[in-house]
């Protein structure tokens, strides 16, 4: 587009423009973000198979697909390219009996964002999920270590709060009430508990994830979810 942009280490300076900005055509990547609560729906559900198509694959980014496959879950990556500068493929899941895992270190960094539907996942999962090396978590729309473990609590989920995460014994999420806290990615999250669940999932307050997903409820409506 025309800008002069140095970078140095951690530093990128950008200098002031002498002319406008030239125009742009490009494709976004897909968010992987977004893609995960769908990928996470097809694998609390058996016998489901999902292709999310032309989701950004930085490697950066894709902790939650590490993550699932080393539950069980069949992850693969199709048709891999290049666009805008960023790896982008198709997501295809296959679901799996999910077995819990221990996450910390550099995969938290690389899935920061989707530990809310990852707990959901885990709540499905044989055996104890734990969480180290968080508390990150703690600082974003909300306290996601704190929200999340209350509100899993609300569905019946035996899952024990630690100062920088969790553990969650798989097979106990009961169904019931619970909020969404002013946290769209929780509200989502604890939208796809109702998936497998023993009975009916209310999320109150979730229309906060019009924030990041508007067509949510359809997305999961057009796979066959019941959602009203």
């Amino acid at each position: 587009m025309g800008a002069e942009i140095r970078v140095e280490g951690l530093t990128v300076a950008v200098a002031p423009l002498r002319r406008p900005l030239a125009p742009l055509r490009m494709t976004l990547p897909g968010d992987i973000s977004s893609a995960a609560f769908l990928l996470v729906a097809a694998a609390l559900v058996p016998g489901s198979e999902l292709c999310v198509r032309d989701v950004g694959v930085n490697p950066t980014r894709t902790g939650i697909l590490d993550v699932l496959r080393e539950m069980g879950a069949r992850i693969t990556v199709e048709n891999p390219r290049v666009v805008a500068g960023e790896p982008v493929g198709d997501v295809r899941l296959v679901a799996a009996p999910l077995q819990a895992v221990r996450v910390g270190g550099d995969t938290v960094v690389r899935m920061i964002d989707e530990f809310p539907v990852f707990a959901v996942a885990a709540c499905f999962a044989s055996g104890v999920t734990e969480v180290r090396d968080a508390e990150e978590l703690r600082y974003k729309e909300t306290d996601r270590i704190s929200v999340l473990c209350g509100e899993l609590k609300a569905l019946g989920v035996r899952v024990t709060e630690r100062r920088d995460g969790f553990t969650i014994e798989g097979g106990t999420l009961a169904g019931g009430a619970c909020d969404a806290r002013g946290d769209h990615r929780l509200a989502m999250s604890l939208a796809l508990a109702g998936l497998s669940a023993p009975s009916p999932v209310t999320v109150h307050h979730a229309e906060i994830l019009n924030e990041s997903f508007p067509d949510f409820a359809g997305q999961l409506k057009g796979l066959g979810a019941t959602v009203r």
